[in-house]
């Protein structure tokens, strides 16, 4: 998470800067499902820059909430020639698929969630919560899909061409039945514009941002893009044709001439999508 945060860190800093610009002085900002704290990180420093503010960090995972709450205090400090700004931070343990955000924060000038609600039994209603936790004249900004992210070159030069559409394809299949096994899942069967509008956003919209990482990468970059090979394995196991299992172990084995850990064609290109809305 670390390795990804860094690959990202260019991207969030840009997309922070945006969504803090329009808050008022010395707002709230919460950062749900925190992770390892990239966009927390993100987050501080932008706040800093336009004068401080709260940050609260909430995360249902201890060791990732301590993480990000590092991460973040390390950021919380800017000092110009004449002023030090500080932002506070305050780490919240808490699963909002058990507790509602207005138990431990309210009245957010901005709310960020990234790939938090898909997680959910009930999407819609998460999305609801959240927006409770807006102060008026807020804003909630939920970063939910975009477009499957692509390393891999066309042609390996092992196994079948292709490779990484068929890991997407498998991916997808996966997604539909991790949603699935959700006791109690409820499908949404709308797009986010819909959802948020529907729990009474105004000026409604959506922005992405580009994670772009062009070969010949740097080693952080292609242990990042192992990550995300061995991740796709794991997750979509049976799911691939066993030539294309085959294939994806010689890319993950540092002994093999073709360990993608080696290979200077390998790139990282993602698109996330943000979608925006403010409470009247």
């Amino acid at each position: 998470m670390r390795r990804a945060d860094e690959l990202h860190a260019d991207a969030l800093r840009v997309v922070a800067r945006r969504l803090v610009r329009s808050l008022p002085d010395n707002p709230t900002v919460i950062d749900v499902g925190s992770g390892a704290g990239g966009m927390s990180v993100a987050l501080t420093e932008a706040l800093c820059a336009r004068g401080g503010g709260t940050v609260v960090l909430v995360d249902a995972v201890p060791e990732l909430l301590d993480a990000a709450t590092t991460a973040a205090r390390s950021a919380a400090t800017y000092e110009s020639d004449t002023t030090t700004t500080t932002v506070r931070v305050r780490p919240v343990l808490a699963d909002i698929a058990t507790e509602e955000p207005t138990e431990f924060a309210e009245s957010a000038h901005l709310v960020w969630a990234s790939n938090v609600l898909h997680h959910l039994p009930d999407q819609r209603a998460g999305a609801v919560n959240l927006v409770n936790a807006l102060a008026p004249g807020g804003w909630f900004a939920l970063a939910e899909g975009g477009l499957e992210t692509r390393c891999l070159p066309w042609d390996l030069g092992i196994g079948e061409p292709g490779l990484q559409d068929r890991l997407a394809a498998a991916r997808g299949e996966w997604f539909t039945r991790m949603r699935e096994q959700i006791p109690d899942v409820v499908r949404l069967p709308v797009g986010w514009n819909t959802v948020l509008a529907e729990a009474g956003l105004r000026e409604v919209t959506a922005f992405s941002y580009l994670v772009d990482h062009p070969a010949p990468t740097k080693p952080v970059v292609r242990d990042s893009i192992e990550d995300w090979l061995r991740w796709r394995a794991d997750v979509t196991g049976a799911l691939t044709h066993p030539a294309d299992r085959a294939t994806v172990r010689r890319l993950l084995d540092p002994a093999d001439p073709a360990y993608v850990g080696d290979r200077d064609d390998v790139f990282y290109l993602q698109t996330n999508t943000v979608h925006v809305g403010r409470r009247p």
